[in-house]
């Protein structure tokens, strides 16, 4: 991954672990991001699995809608662990 991917893939985990703490509770900036960016690859994979298309024309606002499904599977996986 070069520069650009990976600022990319952090600016998506904040806005997406911003959206999932909004939902669910939370206040700390690199919780956002660790649960974003693990989110991004959790949703991801569970909603591939699963076979979900949103239709989303937008590339990155289908990623951000995908990272904050999978931050709130991570949240909720973390509180339940906790």
């Amino acid at each position: 991954m070069d520069t650009k991917a990976l600022l990319t893939l952090a600016v998506i985990g904040l806005i997406a672990g911003f959206l999932a703490s909004l939902l669910l509770g939370g206040s700390n900036l690199l919780t956002y991001l660790i649960s974003g960016v693990v989110g991004s690859f959790v949703g991801g994979f569970v909603l591939n699995a699963i076979g979900v298309n949103f239709g989303i024309k937008n590339a990155i606002a289908s990623q951000i809608v995908t990272a904050t499904i999978g931050a709130i599977i991570v949240l909720i996986l973390a509180r339940l662990i906790a």
